[in-house]
C-alpha cells in the first residue's frame, strides 16, 4: 500500500522510537479489513520495535487497531483506515507510543497527568477533514501521557451505519464517556480547558501579571503573524494574543496564489506562520479571546474574555473574519445537524444525498464542484441574477451532470424534522413565488463578517463593521493600528493581509519612536 519513497522517509522518522510498540489489529474477512491489514503490514516492517498481532475482542469495532507498549498503560485506537489527512495522526501516534517526547510545555504535561477520573473519548472524522487531525492528534498525545484517558478515532465512511444512527452531520464530532463533548477544531489547550475547570482562572492570573508590551498583536492569522515578525525584528517587546493561531487559514483547503508558494494547504501554511513567529522573541498567547479595547493614557489595554488585561504602548488589531450566516429560521437550530460551513470537512457525511450550496461566488462554486463528486445532487442557490464566481469555475460547474443552479433565489428557511435537516424554502426574487427543496444538507458559502463586535464604541468602524484604517494602518484610536480582513482595506487575500500586517507593525514602531519616552512599568502600576 505504501510506496518505497514513503517507506524510506518513515524509516528515518521511526529511528527515533525508543521502546516496543504493539499494533493490535481487529480484522475480519471484509475488503476494508484487507486494506487495513496491508497498511499495517507495511508499517510493521519499518521498525524492529513494531510487532503486529491480530486479535478480535468483544465490543471492538472492526476493522480497527490499537497502539500500545509493554512499558506503559496506553489506550489508543484507530477505527477505520487512517489515510488522507489522518495519516499524519497515525505516524505521530506511533512515534509517541514509541517513547518520542511530546512537544508540549512541562506545565501542560503535568496538567494532563494530573487529570483525575476516567475519560473515554471517541472522535468521528472524515479523511478529507482538515480540522479533524488537530483533535485526533491532541487526544492521542494526551492518552500517551495519562493512562486514564482512552481515545478512539472513528472514520465515518467505514462506519456509516453508526454515523447515521448517531445523526452525526459534522466532523470532527467528539464524544466523552458516551456524551457529546464538542465539535470542530480543538487542540490540547482547548480540551484541557474543558476538562480542568480551574485552568482558565490560573491562566488569567498569569496573563494579568505580564509587563506592558511595546507592540501587542491581536490575531494570529497572516496579518497578525507578519505584524509580530516585523515588530520583533525591531528588537521591541512583542506579544501576540489569538483565539487560534492561523485564523481562517486553518479552514482553507488549498492555497495556490501566495507568491513563491505554488501550492500548500491551510493547516500547513498556518503551522509555517507560527513556526516563523517562534523564530523571534515573541510572546504567543494562544486560545485567548479579546473582549474589549480601552485607551489609558500612554498605554492601550486589551481586556480578555477570561478576565485578564494585557497592556501595550501600541496595538495592532488583526482579528480576521468568520463565515457569514444566512440569519434565517432553522439555520442556528440545525447547525451541525445538516447546516454546515465546511464542504471539505463534512461533505463525505452526505454521500449519496441531496444537498444545497448557498452562494454563487468562488467559495460557493468551488464547494459545489467538490460536493458533486461525493453526493447524489447539488443545488446552488444564488441571491443575485448571475453567478459571481470566476469563469473557469463556472465552466467546470456547467460540465457536471448532477448540479443545478437557481439564480435570484433568496433562502427563507431551513426545514428540519426536529433532529436533522430535511429541506429548505426559498423565494424566487423575480416572481415572488415560494419554493421548497427536499435535501439533507445546506452548505453556507456567502462570504465573511469581520470579527469586530468587541470593538464597537471603541474606534471607528465602517457600516459593514470593518475597522477604518488609513494608508498607514492607523485607526481612530491613537497608538492602535489594524490590518487584514477585518479592515476597510479592499481585497481579502492572504498575501494582502500579510503585507498590511507588516505595514501596520512598521507604523506602530514609527509611532513608538516618535512618542515621548515613558516608564511603562511605572505607568502600568
Amino acid at each position: 500500500m505504501l510506496d518505497d519513497s514513503i517507506k524510506t522517509q518513515l524509516q528515518e522518522h521511526f529511528a527515533k522510537i525508543a521502546r516496543p510498540v504493539d499494533i493490535v489489529a481487529a480484522l475480519d474477512g471484509g475488503e476494508k479489513s484487507q486494506e487495513l491489514r496491508e497498511l499495517l503490514t507495511d508499517i510493521a516492517t519499518l521498525s524492529p520495535q513494531f510487532r503486529l498481532v491480530e486479535r478480535v475482542e468483544p465490543g471492538i469495532r472492526t476493522p480497527s487497531f490499537a497502539l500500545t507498549t509493554p512499558e506503559q498503560d496506553i489506550h489508543l485506537r484507530f477505527s477505520g483506515i487512517p489515510m488522507g489527512h489522518e495519516f499524519t495522526s497515525l505516524i505521530l501516534a506511533l512515534l509517541q507510543v514509541g517513547g518520542h517526547p511530546p512537544k508540549l510545555a512541562p506545565e501542560t504535561i503535568e496538567q494532563i497527568r494530573a487529570l483525575d477520573g476516567e475519560y473515554k473519548f471517541e472522535t468521528y472524522v472524515s479523511l478529507s477533514c482538515q480540522s479533524c487531525p488537530d483533535v485526533v492528534q491532541a487526544l492521542n498525545l494526551m492518552a500517551t501521557i495519562n493512562p486514564r484517558i482512552g481515545v478512539e478515532m472513528i472514520e465515518g465512511a467505514t462506519f456509516e451505519k453508526e454515523v447515521t444512527e448517531k445523526q452525526i452531520l459534522t466532523v470532527p464530532s467528539i464524544f466523552l464517556n458516551g456524551q457529546e463533548f464538542g465539535q470542530g477544531r480543538m487542540g490540547v489547550e482547548e480540551i484541557l480547558a474543558k476538562l480542568d475547570s480551574g485552568a482558565d482562572a490560573r491562566e488569567a492570573e498569569k496573563l494579568d501579571a505580564r509587563a506592558p508590551y511595546d507592540v501587542l498583536v491581536v490575531g494570529g492569522g497572516p496579518a497578525g503573524a507578519a505584524a509580530a515578525i516585523y515588530a520583533a525584528r525591531k528588537g521591541i517587546r512583542t506579544g501576540v494574543v489569538a483565539e487560534r493561531f492561523g485564523g481562517q487559514v486553518l479552514d482553507t483547503m488549498e492555497i495556490a496564489n501566495y507568491i513563491s508558494v505554488t501550492h500548500t494547504e491551510g493547516p500547513q501554511f498556518a503551522a509555517a506562520l507560527e513556526a516563523h513567529v517562534k523564530d523571534y522573541e515573541v510572546d504567543i498567547m494562544n486560545r485567548q479571546r479579546a473582549d474589549k479595547l480601552v485607551a489609558d493614557g500612554d498605554l492601550v489595554h486589551v481586556e480578555l474574555a477570561n478576565g485578564a488585561t494585557l497592556k501595550s504602548r501600541t496595538v495592532v488589531l488583526a482579528p480576521g473574519a468568520r463565515w457569514r450566516n444566512m440569519n434565517v429560521p432553522g439555520e442556528s437550530e440545525y447547525r451541525t445537524k445538516g447546516v454546515t460551513y465546511c464542504p471539505h470537512c463534512d461533505g463525505p457525511l452526505f454521500k449519496g444525498k441531496r444537498v444545497a450550496v448557498i452562494g454563487g461566488g468562488n467559495s460557493g462554486i468551488e464547494a459545489a464542484i467538490d460536493l458533486a463528486g461525493l453526493v447524489a445532487h447539488v443545488t446552488v442557490l444564488e441571491f443575485d441574477s448571475k453567478l459571481r464566481a470566476d469563469e473557469v469555475l463556472q465552466r467546470k460547474l456547467r460540465s457536471l451532470p448532477n448540479v443545478d443552479v437557481i439564480l435570484s433565489a433568496q433562502t427563507t428557511e431551513v426545514v428540519g424534522d426536529g433532529s436533522k435537516v430535511v429541506g429548505l424554502k426559498y423565494t424566487d426574487r423575480s416572481s415572488g413565488q415560494s419554493h421548497d427543496l427536499e435535501l439533507s444538507g445546506v452548505f453556507v458559502q456567502i462570504g465573511l463578517l469581520p470579527n469586530t463586535d468587541w470593538l464597537k464604541g471603541a474606534l471607528a468602524l465602517s457600516p459593514r463593521g470593518e475597522i477604518e484604517v488609513d494608508a498607514h494602518g492607523r485607526t481612530s484610536m491613537p497608538g492602535v493600528f489594524a490590518a487584514g480582513d477585518a479592515t476597510t482595506t479592499p481585497f481579502k487575500q492572504i498575501v494582502i493581509a500579510a503585507g498590511e500586517g507588516a505595514k501596520a507593525a512598521l507604523a506602530a514602531f514609527d509611532h513608538i519612536i516618535r512618542a515621548p519616552i515613558v516608564d511603562s512599568e511605572k505607568k502600568a502600576a
